[in-house]
């Protein structure tokens, strides 16, 4: 009788080559399929949804207009789905990225993002936008470079603070080259925005990444008091940016509140109406009143409004539910990493898309001055959407990366002693 032995058998299975492919196959399925943490179906279900109810919309925020001009209802909102289709695939694909990746590519992004707001600047290919020269335009294609530097930010001050974690304790090295090159790329967007909204995001994210990089309090000041101290300097310097501060101020008893002509407050009061006609339950979605030329900026800055007169005050709070999931399996990220990159980071993103969503609130709930910023997921504008879920797809990488619970080893049983008859 031929008795075959494991080393036969395994040289057998080699010569074939059959099995260890095969395992090979079942080993590479087994990782592709294999069931990812809670943060990931968190960040990932609420950044979907979002979006979808942002697509829905922008599309009754804005159908009124486009057949008042002759045009398709779906016109604007196609050019909204088309950032969709590409950034949803975009998201998942970077969720597949190593953290490494990320960590490599902070500085090239950097640079390419500054390099790529500055053509803001270039003639031809900046366009001014109520005041504004912070769009390019290329072809049929209109861009806002400064959505990407958002997201390059929080990278690269997520590289630069991992690398200097021993060296946090002294201030020159939590303020050089944090401030200055923060400075420069904030100062890059001031300058050409009338909208003080996207230069305090991004002061936002810089002050959001020392914090979560575990810089001591009295050190978080220094950067902190800078931060205040040029959010007022680009504010008191722009009569626009004066204007829309002093209209939050402005009794709603006041004339200029109801001149559509010359009202600074006018949009801002045309807000508050929208949220009163909704009431709890909403007028009924693709119903509102104030999408017929009363409200201007409907499916951007003031897209909220649109949401709390059609589908109430339920429909807002779904909408800020949805965000609170999204923070909480951020906040998971963070709390079950060990790397400080990921940690800051991930901070940086939380503070720029939740904090960013509290002020567009805060500005339709007139809390707020007039900052043109518009609602993460849901404001008309393909280039924030695509930033947006670019940011989320870095989210669900670090999701990826959480170290895996080791199972303790089984203890090998013992041999049972043969029994004596």
């Amino acid at each position: 009788m031929t008795t075959t032995t494991p080393s036969t058998r395994a040289g057998a299975d080699d010569a074939d080559g059959a099995a260890p492919r095969g395992f090979a196959a079942r080993v590479s399925l087994g990782r592709v399929f294999a069931p990812v943490p809670s943060e990931f179906l968190l960040i990932a279900s609420t950044a979907l949804l979002l979006t979808g109810f942002g697509l829905m919309m922008v599309l009754s925020a804005t159908m009124a207009k486009s057949i008042a001009l002759g045009e398709s209802p779906f016109e604007v909102v196609m050019k909204q789905a088309i950032f969709a289709i590409i950034g949803i695939p975009l998201m998942f694909v970077a969720s597949r990225l190593p953290v490494s990746f990320w960590k490599k590519i902070a500085w090239p992004a950097l640079i390419l993002a500054t390099c790529f707001q500055m053509l803001v600047f270039v003639p031809g290919l900046g366009v001014a936008n109520d005041g504004n020269q912070n769009w390019i335009q290329i072809g049929g294609v209109q861009a806002q470079p400064s959505e990407f530097l958002k997201i390059a930010l929080a990278l690269w001050l997520g590289y630069v603070l991992f690398r200097k974690q021993t060296l946090l304790g002294s201030w020159t090295h939590v303020f050089i080259p944090v401030v200055p090159v923060g400075g420069l790329v904030i100062g890059l967007v001031a300058v050409g925005s009338e909208d003080l909204g996207t230069g305090m995001i991004l002061m936002a994210i810089l002050l959001g990444c020392l914090f979560f990089s575990g810089v001591k309090l009295r050190i978080f000041i220094i950067p902190l008091v800078v931060v205040v101290f040029a959010a007022v300097f680009f504010a008191v310097t722009s009569p626009n940016r004066m204007a829309r501060i002093m209209s939050s101020l402005v009794n709603f008893d006041s004339m200029d509140c109801y001149n559509a002509a010359s009202g600074d407050c006018y949009q801002a009061v045309h807000g508050i109406w929208a949220l009163a006609n909704g009431g709890l339950f909403g007028l009924g979605l693709g119903n509102s009143r104030e999408k017929y030329g009363w409200l201007p900026a409907r499916s951007n800055d003031y897209i909220f409004a649109i949401l709390g007169e059609e589908l109430g005050l339920v429909g807002c709070t779904v909408v800020l539910l949805l965000f609170t999931v999204f923070a909480i399996g951020a906040f998971q990220v963070i709390r079950n990493t060990r790397d400080p990159f990921v940690r800051i980071v991930t901070g940086g993103i939380i503070v720029w898309i939740v904090g960013q969503a509290l002020v567009n609130v805060g500005v339709v709930l007139r809390l707020l001055p007039v900052l043109g910023v518009p609602l993460p997921f849901m404001s008309q504008g393909g280039t924030s959407l695509l930033s947006v879920l670019l940011a989320c797809g870095v989210l669900l990488s670090f999701a990826r990366a959480r170290p895996q619970p080791v199972l303790p080893a089984m203890a090998p049983l013992a041999p049972s002693s043969p029994r004596r008859r």
